[in-house]
């Protein structure tokens, strides 16, 4: 049985462009991380952080990418979870961008970015699901 969307186009639109955004760049960023083709990641990282870790900047990095890219798969599978697991993932990067100054442009943009990734949760949670249409058939 296939699932009737009765949102407005509008909003199955942004729900769309949101949802793809919020698995390409986790992945894509989670992936450069090994590779720092986008950019040096390295150098994003706070000072502060690094003199308390256990392990060399890049191979922190090198886990962050990781996580990146769990998050965007969790996003594919789960984008009502999976948009929360990134705008708090986000709300990280902000911190730690704000503890360098020359990266708080940055910091401000990843706040766009988290919001746009708490919005995608809260579009995910209104979307139809099977077991839904079914009880609003039985009603």
């Amino acid at each position: 049985m296939h699932e009737i969307d009765h949102r407005p186009k509008g909003e199955r639109d942004a729900y769309k462009l949101l949802y793809a955004g919020f698995v390409a760049a986790p992945i894509i960023a989670g992936f450069d991380k090994f590779t720092d083709k986008l950019g040096n990641w390295d150098r994003y990282l706070s000072d502060d952080v690094v003199e308390k870790l256990p392990v060399e900047r890049h191979t922190f990095m090198q886990g962050v990418g990781l996580i990146e890219i769990a998050a965007g798969m969790l996003v594919a599978a789960k984008p009502r979870w999976g948009g929360y697991v990134v705008g708090a993932w986000l709300a990280g990067i902000v911190a730690n961008l704000w503890t360098k100054p020359e990266y708080r442009d940055i910091a401000l943009r990843d706040i766009g970015l988290a919001l746009g990734a708490l919005a995608l949760a809260r579009i995910a949670a209104d979307e139809p699901t099977a077991h839904r249409q079914v009880a609003d058939l039985a009603a």
